[in-house]
């Protein structure tokens, strides 16, 4: 029954990452179909991850009442509903209003998600189940492109993966009892039962702020590469955008390549060990930014980078009921995912200020500065263990 529910949170995993690549290989046919500027998308961006923020900030009440199989299986409908709306959109504000539930959805799942499995399996699962989430992130632009060119029409995308989340809605509620299953122990039932944290409590944690820094800095470190890569080689090294973006595209291949190399390390090598070394890894890839040779350094370091954020996002989470216990873990995690997604939507638009009104030169000294802040939050963490 264990395996069982373990390949149902692959799929789950795998269906996380549908969604998010939609909106973006929709948006050049779908701006103009709706009449607004392609700017736009930033905005309906920024609601989908407040609601992100917001679900992760209540998800230890919602795993303490509820139980982490029902609150799954109701935030990927919810998502699935969302996605649903967003295929019969025809305004802007339709789209916003459907990016609400959408978000609140995502949050639920992936705060939930990611400290079941920190609670109940082994870290190399951690990593192949982030790996797991980059398949389904690079399977959606096709899935649209399939919509747009065959079937001439964006919305049969948005249809398309409304159907496997709502399936998958379905197999989540009727596994319900092997979730429950798998809490049989004194100390996760503790984690589930116990009344829950307030966020005074949760900061107030030895070692709480630290951990909340590290995971801030990685995903900002993590977007902010992603989005200003392409334009990095456009500006400084002249690159066509065209080809500037494949290049760019190496760097999500680098961190999907690098969690499933990962998952085997993670089998011999504790969490922190491996933290170090994706952090080792990163700073080699920045190096090679720096080097004004040839535009081959910067396309290797780009690669270099995807390399050492592979294990970075999925260690933090898995040695949090280690480090400060199963039964703060959801609270944590949580809050966790909050500061992520706050990195995501505050970080890279900030290099996009420095960017425009200095010098886009200055990426891998932004990169930099994340890294160190992300570096020294870590090593406190290990100090408070």
């Amino acid at each position: 029954m264990g395996s069982l529910l373990l390949a149902l949170i692959y799929i789950c995993f795998i269906s996380l990452g549908l969604p998010d690549s939609l909106l973006g290989s929709a948006w050049p046919v779908l701006h103009s179909e709706i009449s607004v500027p392609m700017s736009y998308a930033g905005i309906i961006s920024t609601v989908i991850c407040i609601g992100t923020i917001v679900s992760s900030l209540f998800s230890d009440k919602l795993l303490r009442k509820f139980g982490a199989g029902k609150v799954t299986a109701v935030s990927t409908a919810m998502t699935a509903i969302a996605l649903l709306g967003f295929s019969f959109s025809n305004q802007f504000w339709m789209f916003i209003l459907w990016s609400i539930p959408y978000g609140f959805g995502a949050g639920g799942v992936d705060a939930i998600l990611n400290n079941y499995v920190a609670l109940h399996y082994k870290a190399q699962h951690m990593s192949w189940l982030h790996c797991m989430w980059g398949v389904g992130a690079s399977i959606s632009p096709y899935i649209m492109s399939f919509s747009l060119v065959r079937l001439e029409d964006w919305s049969y995308g948005y249809l398309i993966v409304f159907i496997i989340q709502i399936i998958l809605s379905v197999l989540i509620f009727t596994s319900i009892p092997l979730w429950k299953d798998g809490k049989q122990s004194d100390t996760t039932a503790q984690s589930t039962t116990a009344k829950p944290l307030t966020f005074k409590e949760i900061f107030h944690i030895k070692g709480a702020v630290p951990c909340f820094l590290a995971f801030f800095t990685y995903c900002a470190l993590e977007l902010t590469t992603s989005l200003w890569a392409s334009s990095y080689l456009v500006e400084k090294w002249d690159f066509t955008p065209e080809l500037a973006a494949g290049y760019a595209s190496m760097f999500y291949i680098g961190i999907t390549v690098g969690r499933l190399a990962n998952g085997f390390l993670a089998i011999k090598l504790n969490d922190h060990f491996l933290i170090r070394m994706g952090i080792a890894i990163i700073t080699a890839g920045i190096v090679l930014l720096f080097i004004p040779l040839h535009s081959l350094f910067a396309l290797i370091g780009f690669i270099v980078i995807g390399l050492g954020c592979a294990p970075i996002y999925p260690c933090i989470i898995h040695m949090t009921p280690d480090v400060f216990g199963a039964d703060k873990s959801q609270a944590m995690i949580g809050v966790q995912m909050a500061f992520a997604y706050t990195g995501f939507l505050l970080m890279p638009p900030l290099f996009g200020i420095i960017a425009e009104h200095i010098s886009i030169s200055l990426l891998p000294i932004y990169q930099l500065v994340l890294l160190a802040v992300m570096f020294a939050s870590h090593e406190m963490i290990v100090k408070r263990r």
